[in-house]
């Protein structure tokens, strides 16, 4: 009885058929796990340079790090270190001392305050209204209104502002001058001059500059006795004067700084945003007889908000973080007059209060969190919504 050829195969297989499908199932195997291989190295890094020291940080900010002989000890002491930057002996440092509000300001902040409570009422009455967006937006009006209210009864004539106010007042009037002047200036750039490519260098190279540098020039710009702008200053009647000597002075003079070190950044990514606009519907606009105001206001703004939200979240986001401009040129003074809570923050940690130092990081990472999810969920939105 003969046996179909199919049948044999079915039955008897060929030994190298064999050794083939092994080879590949260890061949699919090792495609498999190569992307693990791959990926492992750069996991690794994070892991190390990144959560690990996120968590170290974690732990030691609800710790008291001493040095010992022999080593160091780390002792738990659960939320002391928070209690003190909140309510304890470095309440006014990291707070400020709160002052008497006047009735101007006071009008002001419960305007400000009611205008809070009025976007919460008409969330609530919405039909997009979600359990979780209105705890949200209640948390926000509650953190908001604290904040402001912090900032107006610390920087009257009786109170006195800690590092968290001082750094607000580096995040907004510093990302605020910086957004508008480096949107003038791509303003400028983007018409037909004629020596426009040398203007872009030009206003490029504060950012060529280090930090430290910076510092050290508006450092010697604002000393009006023997500084290099001191015959502008005498000329001035301002000779006299000390920038450095004053609060609100010295405050000005680190907006300043920062505002010419970074208003490069603003300026570069806002050309790059009005040059992408479409020149054919602004040509169309203008021959229906659009005015350059209502252009900007319906065609351009419009246009550029997205890359302006996005720059200004950046911006904000690093703002924060300001150490090396207050460190240089005022040293956090007069007295803590320009002290922000990076610097705080360093100068805890070079006094090997280590607790302390990861306390206040973690304070500051918080309030970023809640400042840029704010932004993002809620000024972004509504902007895109009004010039949309």
């Amino acid at each position: 009885m003969q046996v179909d050829n199919k049948a044999k195969n079915s039955l008897y297989l060929d030994p190298s058929d064999v050794q083939h499908s092994a080879v590949a199932r260890l061949v699919a195997k090792l495609d498999a796990w190569a992307r693990y291989v791959l990926l492992l190295p750069g996991i690794s890094v994070v892991l190390v340079m990144a959560i690990f020291p996120l968590l170290v940080s974690l732990y030691l900010s609800f710790s008291r790090f001493k040095f010992v002989k022999g080593g160091f000890e780390i002792n738990f002491i659960g939320f002391f270190n928070y209690n003190k930057l909140l309510f304890g002996s470095e309440q006014r440092h990291f707070l400020g001392k709160i002052g008497t509000l006047p009735i101007t300001t006071g009008l002001l902040l419960a305007a400000f305050v009611g205008f809070l409570l009025y976007m919460l009422y008409r969330y609530s009455r919405s039909p997009k209204l979600t359990g979780f967006g209105l705890v949200m937006r209640i948390i926000t009006v509650i953190f908001t209104s604290a904040l402001a209210y912090l900032m107006a009864a610390t920087l009257n004539g009786e109170g006195l502002p800690g590092t968290l106010v001082v750094t607000l007042i580096f995040v907004l009037g510093g990302v605020t001058l910086q957004y508008l002047i480096g949107l003038g200036l791509a303003m400028l750039l983007v018409q037909n001059l004629p020596i426009k490519r040398f203007f872009r260098v030009i206003f490029l190279l504060p950012m060529m500059i280090t930090p430290v540098g910076i510092g050290f020039l508006f450092k010697m710009v604002t000393d009006t006795g023997k500084g290099p702008l001191s015959p502008i200053w005498q000329a001035l009647g301002l000779g006299g004067m000390s920038w450095l000597g004053q609060a609100d002075t010295a405050r000005l003079a680190v907006v300043i700084g920062d505002t010419w070190q970074w208003t490069p950044f603003m300026f570069i990514i806002l050309l790059a945003a009005l040059e992408g606009v479409s020149r054919e519907t602004i040509e169309a606009a203008s021959v229906d007889g659009a005015t350059g105001l209502q252009l900007f206001r319906y065609i351009t703004l419009p246009e550029i908000i997205p890359v302006s939200a996005t720059v200004i979240l950046i911006r904000m986001i690093e703002a924060f973080k300001i150490i090396d401009m207050p460190n240089i040129l005022t040293g956090g003074g007069p007295g803590t007059a320009t002290e922000t809570l990076t610097l705080q923050s360093y100068v805890s940690w070079r006094s090997s209060d280590l607790g302390g130092s990861a306390a206040l990081s973690y304070l500051l990472l918080i309030i970023v969190t809640f400042t840029a999810t704010v932004f993002v969920n809620f000024v972004r939105r509504r902007l895109l919504e009004l010039l949309g």
